[in-house]
């Protein structure tokens, strides 16, 4: 028969095992079959890799009483890896840069996301956004490309000076179009031609000809 003292000491020997991850707890701990026994670990903080049932694990404590599960060691499942966090994580490089590479896609999903950069550059070979609403405040934009579509139910322009320059044909389209300008509006041409299918009218107080 074992002696009081020697039970006592078994009781607190370190406890450094690899198991099987049977299940989450109710409470957020895990079940643990290693040595024999079930074993019930809390995750520790540096565990980021979130355990799924049938991965080996590592548990390791100071006792039985305060064991946790410090590792995944295999996956039962090697085709998808979560990085789980309590609360707020923050990726940081105090000296380098954080690059993001997949395979296959990169997809973000969450209520709000936000971009803080002096430089941001997009390149890629296509790009597709669909929005309810898109609101932007840019001190300045240039857009330089090849063909330029817009498919409108309306649009409305607002400026306090606007230039238009085009070296070929401009045209025009419209059900009806309605010019108007409070000081002077000027039409130059070296042919200019006015038709109408019904009727020409020109009114004004005087009317210069030639």
């Amino acid at each position: 028969m074992k002696s009081a003292t020697h039970l006592s000491r078994m009781a607190y020997d370190p406890v450094h095992l690899l198991g099987e991850l049977l299940r989450r707890e109710s409470d957020g701990s895990y079940a643990v079959a290693c040595d024999g026994r079930v074993w019930t670990a809390q995750r520790a903080a540096s565990c980021l890799l979130e355990p799924q049932p049938g991965d080996e694990v590592l548990i390791s404590g100071p006792d039985p009483a305060r064991v946790y599960l410090i590792a995944i060691t295999v996956q039962a499942d090697p085709g998808r890896t979560t990085l789980q966090a309590e609360g707020e994580l923050v990726l940081r490089s105090r000296s380098g840069g954080v690059l993001l590479e997949s395979e296959r896609a990169v997809r973000v999903h969450a209520p709000e996301y936000a971009v803080e950069a002096e430089e941001e550059r997009h390149t890629c070979g296509r790009m597709r956004m669909v929005a309810k609403q898109l609101h932007a405040t840019v001190g300045e934009t240039r857009l330089v490309g090849r063909n330029y579509e817009a498919v409108l139910d309306r649009m409305t322009l607002m400026a306090r000076l606007s230039l238009r320059s085009v070296s070929e044909m401009d045209q025009v389209r419209a059900g009806t179009i309605d010019f108007q300008a409070e000081q002077s509006a000027r039409l130059h041409a070296a042919y200019t031609v006015v038709t109408g299918g019904d009727l020409v009218k020109v009114d004004a107080k005087q009317i210069h000809m030639g």
